[in-house]
């Protein structure tokens, strides 16, 4: 949905990053068996943390071999199908249609708009599949993000309020399994991780907010200049991590525990670096145009 729940691919072991691959690639299966091709389009690596998170804790993940949309010519190892994935393609279905229904309400250019109701109505029928399939998840977000419009339109200039009613929605992604200390992690792994993304986005945001004159809370919270306050930031976002982190270490992961530690402890901080300095905008502009000339 936002792209900055990553790894540092290049500190994974090779088993590791088959593996991550290969989840991956399932939830990509997952949402075409489910869905269709058009959401799977929408894919991108953060639901993949949620589907670790939610993997039965095993040495390795069972794969079989299936050909790819994108490279029909070469099987590609995807993991199996299971609830695990179910859940996380479905609630990636839900986030999906209301990210760009908030696009359709907040896009100062009227391009945006358009091109996102545009998508939003081609989204429409696997939302209401997806929301009847997962209709708590469904009320969370629509309550929380109702939440957010009013705290918007009041122009909040709380940056842990606002955080926090986006970090609930991740927080009820991982839905209970009957297992309290496990459910209990998950629960604040991934609150912790939502108030990142949520921060992170908004400092990612920051020109394009300020030039059409878009609510965003770093601009209220930091009417000088939240540039100045780069450091202040930076704390919060470890803050979360830190917390992230440390429920982490109270469960046991098995064979995904490698690849969660990798995202917590090195990824998410390498994006918080270059989200800081500009970077990170940089980088998706690159891949933006390797997509458009692939």
């Amino acid at each position: 949905m936002f792209g900055y729940v990553r790894p540092r691919k290049d500190e994974l072991k090779v088993r590791e990053l088959d593996d991550y691959q290969a989840v991956y690639c399932g939830l990509c299966h997952t949402l075409g068996r489910r869905y269709g091709l058009f959401p799977r389009l929408f894919l991108n690596y953060d639901f993949t943390l949620l589907a670790m998170l939610l993997a039965p804790v095993s040495d390795r993940p069972q794969v079989e071999y299936r050909r790819c949309p994108a490279c029909p010519l070469h099987r590609k190892r995807v993991c199996s199908g299971g609830t695990w994935l179910d859940i996380a393609a479905d609630e990636s279905v839900i986030l999906t249609y209301w990210k760009l229904r908030d696009s359709v309400a907040d896009s100062a250019s009227w391009k945006k708009r358009l091109s996102a109701r545009l998508l939003s109505t081609l989204m429409r029928r696997a939302y209401r599949k997806a929301a009847a399939r997962r209709p708590e998840f469904d009320r969370v977000v629509t309550d929380c993000l109702c939440e957010l419009e009013r705290l918007e339109r009041q122009s909040s200039p709380s940056l842990d309020h606002t955080a926090d009613t986006f970090a609930r929605i991740l927080q009820t992604a991982a839905p209970p399994s009957g297992e309290e200390a496990r459910d209990r992690v998950n629960a604040q792994i991934l609150y912790h991780v939502g108030r990142f993304i949520y921060l992170a986005d908004a400092w990612d945001d920051l020109e394009e907010d300020r030039r059409s004159k878009t609510y965003n809370p770093l601009l209220y919270r930091f009417p000088d200049g939240p540039e100045v306050h780069r450091d202040e930031v930076a704390l919060t976002l470890r803050h979360s991590l830190n917390l992230a982190a440390s429920a982490y270490n109270l469960a046991e992961f098995g064979g995904w525990s490698g690849i969660l530690a990798n995202i917590l402890y090195l990824g998410l901080p390498a994006v918080a670096q270059l989200v800081l300095t500009g970077q990170f905008q940089d980088i998706k502009k690159i891949m933006s145009r390797r997509r458009h000339y692939e």
